[in-house]
């Protein structure tokens, strides 16, 4: 193999890159799920020294993937869905009573106040990923952050709004499902 310049992880990690990216895909259920992890993957092992007496570097690597995809579940496990946000934003029953149209106006009205109290950027990646439905890694190109900076932002985008509107986030998957966090 000729030098390209990488480290040895990161070699062994791009010749590897296609057998990761099917047991992954088939690991996770999903193949966006898949190419944000294996990207996330790639930008540690770019940025990490290699340990010692290392014995199985590729099942370290897949390992080092797996863990990534079991935070990102965790972290998205925690927000609300683009269906949950677009809930809040619209009101089509108009058989309401008036007291409820008008509870009803005042949650949208409080959730845009705390939509703009958001900074540009924290704003934008919420409205990208949960009203665009666009994939974390997409978003983190639009905007040049790693992917788990892009779930930093959508956390504390999600958290400013629940806080602004008094309810509390609760997380849809993985350990402690169904609990307020």
């Amino acid at each position: 193999m000729k030098n390209t310049g990488h480290s040895p992880m990161v070699s062994l990690f791009l010749a590897s890159y296609e057998d990761f990216k099917v047991r992954l895909r088939k690991r996770l259920g999903s193949e966006d799920l898949a190419n944000d992890v294996l990207h996330e993957t790639y930008l540690r092992v770019d940025r990490m020294d290699v340990p010692a007496n290392l014995q199985q570097p590729n099942a370290y690597l897949y390992r080092m993937a797996l863990n990534i995809a079991a935070d990102r579940r965790q972290a998205d496990a925690r927000l609300l869905t683009g269906s949950e946000v677009q809930e809040l934003l619209q009101s089509t029953d108009d058989a309401q009573d008036p007291s409820r149209v008008v509870g009803g106006q005042k949650e949208i009205q409080s959730l845009v106040k705390a939509l703009y109290e958001l900074p540009a950027r924290r704003r934008k990646i919420l409205i990208a990923a949960r009203l665009e439905e666009a994939p974390h890694l997409e978003i983190s190109q639009r905007f040049g952050i790693s992917t788990r900076m892009v779930e930093k932002e959508i956390k504390a985008a999600l958290g400013h709004c629940a806080k602004r509107l008094e309810r509390k986030v609760i997380q849809r998957f993985g350990p402690g499902a169904g609990k307020p966090s």
